[in-house]
């Protein structure tokens, strides 16, 4: 028994079913659909140089790279690449070839240090570092039981806010834009984030498969978009919260909290029994909110690093 790796081929939908299904097996606490992988495939920025790679072993895809370069980061040559393999199929030597692969490719694409994710558990954790790979920044995955969990009630926003949804924006999408490039900045993370090109964010965030409009809820202070919380989800049963964020101006006052408190009751309405979201583990302003919420933590993961050359 032999371990390959390849490129995934999008014309080929059972390549892009199995890349979807390992990564859900994997990661069950991320919201991943065969359309999704499809998206960022085709929507990847050409800067990023993203290669989906596949592990075969005897025709079957046992495990899958996303690898990439940072492009939207205002410092270069930072390359990511996040591996995972069937919790089924490990100890073929999938991982690895994945991760040789993967290094070949960011350093001909000039990268001079990698990053990945891994799962905080021994046998993951080693693994990276037997690659070379050393721990940095931690971040939670946080899931809640929507169908019967007991949500903040409803609240009436205070004089001159309120609340919309980002369908409101379908036809002139650029405020939720600045909003979303705003709060994305201040987000912690080893990789600093800055959306400029708007055409780029309209073909990958605001036309994302997994984004839903109408649940995604966005606050308004005096007319102005202030806070949202952007609503993923699988079209059936699984919600996620893609981001939750407030303009620098507007923060400190429970807003980012109202928009996600009404994005939850919408998703819940609208028959979704699941709910997942992920903060960086020192984001505790986010995390506090989370747990007012009901909302547990089910996984945490450690980002890892390696400086090439």
């Amino acid at each position: 028994m032999t371990v390959i790796v390849r490129d995934l081929r999008p014309e080929a939908r059972a390549d892009v079913e199995a890349f979807a299904r390992v990564r859900h097996l994997a990661l069950p606490y991320m919201v991943s659909t065969p359309d999704s992988v499809a998206h960022a495939i085709a929507q990847a920025h050409p800067d990023a140089h993203y290669r989906p790679l596949v592990a075969e072993l005897d025709g079957e895809i046992i495990g899958t790279a996303q690898v990439g370069i940072a492009h939207d980061s205002p410092e270069p040559g930072q390359g990511y690449l996040n591996v995972y393999v069937h919790p089924q199929r490990t100890r073929h030597g999938a991982g690895s070839l994945l991760v040789r692969v993967a290094e070949e490719h960011l350093a001909a694409q000039g990268a001079t240090k990698l990053f990945t994710w891994v799962l905080d558990e021994p046998a993951n954790r080693s693994f990276a570092e037997r690659h070379g790979y050393r721990p940095s920044r931690s971040a939670h995955f946080l899931r809640l039981d929507l169908a019967n969990s007991t949500l903040p009630p409803l609240q009436t926003p205070p004089p001159g806010v309120e609340l919309r949804t980002a369908a409101d924006y379908a036809d002139d999408p650029r405020p939720m834009f600045a909003l979303d490039a705003e709060a994305t900045a201040d987000e912690p993370s080893d990789i600093a984030v800055e959306f400029t090109d708007y055409e780029a964010w309209i073909a990958e965030t605001w036309k994302h498969p997994l984004l839903d409009l109408e649940l995604t809820s966005v606050v308004l202070v005096d007319g102005r978009p202030a806070a949202f919380s952007a609503a993923y989800t699988d079209g059936a049963t699984r919600y996620a919260s893609a981001m939750t964020g407030t303009a620098r101006a507007f923060r400190g006052r429970g807003l980012a909290k109202l928009a996600k408190n009404d994005s939850l009751h919408r998703a819940r309405a609208a028959g979704y029994t699941e709910a997942f979201t992920g903060n960086d583990a020192g984001n505790d302003p986010m995390l506090a909110i989370n747990k007012s919420f009901g909302y547990e933590i089910c996984a945490t993961e450690v980002r890892h690093a390696r400086q090439l050359g």
